[in-house]
């Protein structure tokens, strides 16, 4: 599957990456400054120490995980890892993520959308059709954004039997929702490729920093391929403090999914809301009687939500991410108002 001169590619390498023992050493190796410590040092390639914690709450083997800068450079790295600009393409649900048609723009790849059905959920088998002799990757977000919905887990594991390309299964919302991580399943399907965030569930948006989570193959080339240094070392420091703590994630997940239950139903019975779609993430999708009318009276009252009008089958619709409960109050009493307002003009 690997783009040939990716196969025959020479990594760069760095001092460090050769050495990785403890020990009171002298460092004289990489052109750093020697005084500012600890910030004058590279920081570790490889992020061991993070991928060890990592590997202990998330179900798998270190060797099993690749950490980038942010999610979007492990979805880039898997253009230029599997795809000839040019000549391969790759299928992906839509609506869906922007970032994977993005990536496909910058690497020169075809991308090819397969619409979801009216609830939202995936096809195998019109996923399956939309696939030729070039068809590299597979594209598929559950939960999905913007729809907010886990995609139908019987039908993506349909896929990873019968697809022989590389199937990428992004749960950034995972920690949301109920349904089996597919990470679990890594050994199960060597052509499986499974992207996970510290933005969303950790609450570390301002860290930057993605994993992946495949086979040792694939992340043996993953990281041949990455920028030596894409992890910087407060990242890490700020990473491996998180997962120390991971019980405060746990209370956060809890209430973000109490609020999202209340948001929704009170949402739900304004008359200017037309629908609030199923949410297994840490936001709603609703579909408004005028997304864009609204979308710019809560601007104009200092609330900042995502018009998603212009996004296929999202007609009308507004995302709203789950805020504290006074962030949502005052949502809701934005919005309240404005529907008073409404039936009194009527």
């Amino acid at each position: 599957m690997l783009r040939p001169n990716i196969l025959k590619l020479q990594p760069y390498s760095c001092a460090r990456d050769e050495f990785s023992g403890q020990g009171d050493y002298v460092f004289l190796d990489a052109n750093e400054n020697p005084y500012n410590s600890p910030l004058n040092r590279y920081p570790d390639p490889l992020q061991k120490e993070l991928k060890q914690n990592l590997a202990r709450i998330k179900g798998v083997r270190p060797e099993q995980i690749c950490i980038g800068n942010g999610s979007d450079e492990t979805i880039d790295l898997a253009y230029r890892c599997f795809c000839r600009p040019g000549k391969d393409n790759v299928v992906a649900i839509e609506p869906t993520y922007g970032m994977y048609k993005v990536c496909a723009d910058i690497n020169d790849v075809e991308y090819r959308r397969v619409l979801l059905d009216d609830k939202f959920d995936i096809n195998a088998d019109r996923m399956l059709a939309a696939c030729d002799d070039n068809t590299k990757l597979m594209w598929i977000c559950s939960p999905n954004n913007p729809t907010s919905n886990d995609l139908n887990a019987d039908e993506i594991r349909k896929i990873l039997d019968t697809f022989p390309g590389i199937t990428i299964i992004d749960e950034a919302y995972s920690d949301f929702s109920n349904q089996k991580a597919f990470r679990f399943v890594l050994d199960q399907y060597p052509n499986l490729i499974v992207l996970n965030t510290m933005s969303k569930a950790w609450g570390l948006a301002g860290i930057r920093m993605g994993m992946a989570f495949a086979n040792k193959d694939i992340i043996d080339v993953f990281n041949k391929v990455k920028y030596p240094y894409n992890v910087n070392n407060l990242t890490q420091k700020c990473a491996n403090e998180a997962i120390s703590k991971v019980l405060n994630v746990n209370k956060w997940v809890a209430t973000i999914i109490q609020e999202r239950d209340r948001m929704s139903e009170a949402i739900s019975v304004l008359p200017i809301c037309e629908k609030v779609f199923p949410s297994n993430a840490n936001f709603i999708l609703v579909e408004m009687n005028d997304a864009d009318a609204i979308y710019d009276y809560l601007i104009s009252n200092g609330i900042i939500v995502r018009n998603r009008s212009k996004i296929t089958k999202c007609g009308n619709c507004l995302r709203i991410t789950i805020g504290t409960r006074n962030e949502n109050n005052t949502l809701l009493s934005a919005l309240r108002a404005l529907a008073e307002r409404t039936s009194e003009n009527k």
